[in-house]
């Protein structure tokens, strides 16, 4: 990145430089002199963008790690809050600032150690507050919030424990929201915490020329079988969605009953489970990665070149949210929708918006696999895994 056009050091270009990185994308463009600037923003952008860097670079440049806590960063799960604090603890580097990642499902007490000395916490909203009623940190010394996947961590039902979380912050303060969709409920929000802010909003990043969509009209007792049959004959790194948990797990165990090797990534799991099935996933240790929308958020591969929707999102956002996980930086990919039955009725309303982008596909001849019988053994071996002490136990630890 040219530092006299961004306005950032030169040690920053350089070590840009040493990760491959030499050109701003659009949004880091628009969003680094905003910031630098001292002023709010508002960005509309799809993952993909490059938006992590374009709020990581600014507020790494204006640190120095003798300052208090200086920025939190706010995200909606896990993987996301790993993702990002491993690009500001790498794009920190030689400034020794301290980074701490706040999260449900690992141990409180090893986190409350590290934020005696840090400089920039990246928290998901539970377990930051845990925090906060436990008097480990204090916000009132911070000049930078970020709302990362904003329109995500209300779709998770965090409002009230972001709004808890403003309580505890100083008015004068530079805040940056970015968000893939812009509801009424995020314009309400920016309207409310941001001060004239720059808005920034980026087209979609999916692009018909790059992006392949299809669907298949199938039955209840052939949508597994039309599945397989898919990805036996894909080669590359795929990505299946399911609405609900337990569905992912029976899925993957199915797939993997019948050749294809395939592991799920759900919110039930423990953080180490999570973390060593998408480095396994990212590694290609396997290529098929069944999961949830929530489980899948902050998921960043860049080889995943086909997106399956095994069971049909309930809206239109969610399913730009998955097809928008391939076809990325210039790399063509394909997404499959497999409807069945009252499917249909969602999935009219994804045609509607996408008119003529979308397009049906028939087997025509192709016979499906038969399914290999499997022995009960897997299945007595996963039953009882989900008793309501471990919903309760998983309510408590996951904030």
């Amino acid at each position: 990145m040219r530092s006299e056009v961004l306005q950032l050091s030169t040690p920053m270009v350089n070590l840009l430089a040493r990760h491959g990185i030499t050109t701003a994308t659009q949004i880091q463009n628009e969003i680094i002199p905003a910031i630098l600037a001292r002023r709010d923003v508002l960005a509309q952008s799809e993952t993909g963008s490059g938006k992590t860097l374009s709020f990581a670079i600014p507020i790494i440049e204006q640190l120095h790690h003798r300052d208090e806590l200086r920025a939190l960063v706010l995200v909606p799960t896990r993987e996301l809050c790993v993702q990002v604090s491993g690009e500001f603890v790498k794009f920190s580097h030689g400034k020794h600032l301290g980074v701490t990642s706040v999260y449900g499902g690992v141990s409180i007490g090893d986190q409350v150690k590290k934020l005696k000395t840090t400089n920039i916490i990246i928290a998901t909203p539970g377990r930051l507050i845990d925090l906060l009623d436990r008097k480990a940190v204090t916000l009132e010394t911070i000049h930078y919030l970020v709302f990362d996947e904003a329109d995500r961590m209300l779709d998770m039902g965090f409002i009230r424990d972001i709004e808890r979380i403003l309580r505890w912050m100083p008015q004068k303060r530079q805040t940056l929201l970015f968000s893939a969709t812009v509801s009424r409920e995020i314009a309400q929000l920016s309207q409310k915490y941001l001060h004239h802010p720059k808005h920034v909003q980026l087209a979609s990043a999916v692009k018909p020329e790059f992006l392949r969509q299809t669907y298949y009209q199938t039955t209840p007792e052939q949508k597994l079988q039309l599945l397989i049959h898919l990805l036996k004959h894909e080669r590359d790194l795929a990505l299946v969605f399911c609405n609900r948990k337990h569905v992912t797990a029976k899925l993957a165990r199915k797939l993997s009953g019948q050749g294809v090797h395939a592991k799920c990534l759900h919110g039930d799991m423990s953080q180490s489970q999570r973390e060593r099935v998408t480095a396994d996933f990212r590694q290609k240790k396997f290529n098929v990665l069944v999961a949830t929308d929530v489980a899948a958020r902050g998921l960043h591969i860049e080889d995943i070149s086909h997106v399956y929707n095994y069971e049909i999102p309930k809206d239109v956002d969610s399913y730009t949210h998955r097809v928008g996980r391939t076809a990325r930086a210039g790399k063509k990919g394909e997404a499959i929708s497999l409807v069945v039955g009252v499917e249909k009725k969602f999935f009219q309303q994804i045609l509607f918006t996408y008119r003529g982008n979308i397009t049906l596909k028939t087997l025509g001849d192709v016979k499906l696999p038969s399914l290999v019988q499997q022995s009960s053994s897997a299945s007595k071996e996963h039953k009882g895994r989900n008793k309501p002490w471990r919903k309760k136990w998983k309510e408590l630890t996951d904030r």
